[in-house]
């Protein structure tokens, strides 16, 4: 059976608002697009840090334009509190060991979810290395991402490495659709492609295909 990982985020809010307190949140953020409709929701109840970790990503060149414009949206969007964006080491040879053997996998398959965890550990670790009393990530806001394997991930670390993990599925309560206003809103940059070569291909396979087809 699933579970509804935003009635769960709902309650802890709630709680966060009974108690009167404002903890502190290390986001993981896959890009601006995706982190801009979480940072409006969350900053009311958050104090956040960005961790923008991402070795998926590739040219370097794409990295570093995402992370950019990462910079800008915090820059620019009026949030709650002062967001603060710590940027990851670009190593893309840690996504190229996890992705071997599963290469010709379609996006949204094993290579994803162990893409997941490459992330979420890195996250975790250094949440709890620097203090954070939550750790979680954007990912969930993507249609094609699978919030229960996300959730599921983020809950194992979180108990392994001694850090709260902040349960939530932001497609939820249209969040995908407030982040496409938002990106529109701040003329944000919208990659086609999740991030990593592999998904880099199967998007120019599918425009080269809708072309055929016309």
């Amino acid at each position: 059976m699933k579970e509804n990982y935003q009635i769960i985020l709902d309650k802890t809010i709630e709680n966060i608002k009974k108690n009167n307190i404002r903890p502190t949140l290390f986001l993981h953020s896959c890009c601006a697009p995706c982190s801009s409709y979480v940072l409006e929701y969350l900053s009311e109840y958050f104090d956040i840090t960005i961790f923008y970790y991402n070795p998926n990503i590739s040219p370097e060149t794409e990295f570093i334009k995402r992370v950019r414009e990462q910079e800008r949206l915090v820059n620019t969007m009026p949030l709650k509190s002062k967001i603060k964006v710590i940027e990851g080491k670009y190593d893309s040879n840690r996504f190229f060991e996890i992705a071997k053997g599963l290469e010709k996998l379609k996006e949204g398959g094993e290579r994803c979810f162990k893409c997941y965890r490459l992330r979420l550990k890195e996250t975790a670790l250094m949440a709890k290395e620097m203090g954070f009393d939550y750790f979680t990530t954007t990912l969930s806001i993507s249609p094609h991402k699978n919030a229960q394997v996300l959730n599921q991930i983020g809950k194992e670390l979180g108990e392994k490495y001694g850090v709260n993990y902040l349960f939530s599925d932001f497609k939820k309560k249209n969040g995908y659709k407030r982040s496409c206003v938002l990106s529109e809103v701040y003329g944000l940059y919208r990659q086609n492609y999740c991030g990593c070569i592999y998904s880099k291909f199967e998007a120019q396979e599918r425009e080269k295909s809708k072309y055929n087809n016309e």
